[in-house]
């Protein structure tokens, strides 16, 4: 009687030092309690017996609850990566799309004022071809009239405006506008062999077409007509 009281409160000591750790550790001696629980069925304590399962279950549901949680953050931080990951896409397409908003909208821009001013470099182009200064006076004006002219220049240049390219080319509708053809011993058909206005490229963007002549290759005698190039 005397071994089996000791073992019975010996047994009852362990339970409550126990649930004290388990209390501060949240778990306690899994293979202790286990030992607790052999001696208590041979000893026939079923009320530590009753404890140890009470407590073994309340465990189970706690590991449960603990696992439930688990998973459910899990999902939240699946479903926040998510929606950080579409969130990231969508503002890389709205930044995408601003600058090729912004890059349009200045193109645009840079295109209505270079078209405005190429009247002014027709300008230019005629009075160098048809002034012909001869005094010093006259020479001097010219002199600084050019000079105007090719800062002008430089400003288009800067602008990433081109000239079309025009003779000894092949005529190209979506850069020329022929307006006359000419059979010609040195250029063969299609080729452009005079350039009558000056076409401007803004980059890839056509300003305006160059107004060209077109060769329709080698004749008997050169004749020159009029109208659109077909």
């Amino acid at each position: 009687m005397l071994i089996v009281c000791l073992i019975v409160c010996d047994s009852n000591n362990f339970i409550n030092e126990f649930y004290e750790e388990d209390v501060r550790t949240s778990g306690g001696s899994l293979k202790a309690m286990i030992r607790v629980y052999k001696e208590a069925l041979l000893n026939g304590d079923y009320r530590i017996v009753s404890e140890i399962e009470n407590r073994i279950s309340i465990l189970e549901n706690e590991k449960n609850g603990l696992e439930k949680q688990v998973l459910e953050l899990s999902a939240e931080i699946t479903s926040g990566k998510d929606k950080y990951i579409r969130l990231q896409a969508d503002f890389d397409n709205f930044r995408k799309r601003s600058e090729k908003e912004r890059l349009t909208t200045r193109s645009n821009a840079q295109g209505e004022v270079m078209e405005s001013l190429l009247p002014m470099v027709d300008s230019f182009e005629r009075a160098r071809q048809q002034i012909k200064p001869e005094t010093k006076k006259e020479k001097k004006v010219d002199m600084s009239y050019q000079g105007i002219y090719k800062q002008f220049v430089e400003i288009m240049r800067s602008l990433q405006v081109a000239v079309v390219p025009t003779v000894g080319t092949p005529f190209d509708p979506s850069l020329h506008e022929a307006i006359a053809r000419e059979e010609s011993q040195e250029y063969k058909e299609g080729i452009i062999i005079q350039e009558f206005r000056r076409g401007f490229l803004l980059g890839d963007r056509l300003l305006r077409p160059a107004m060209v002549k077109v060769s329709s290759g080698p004749g008997s005698k050169k004749a020159t007509s009029s109208g659109d190039y077909q």
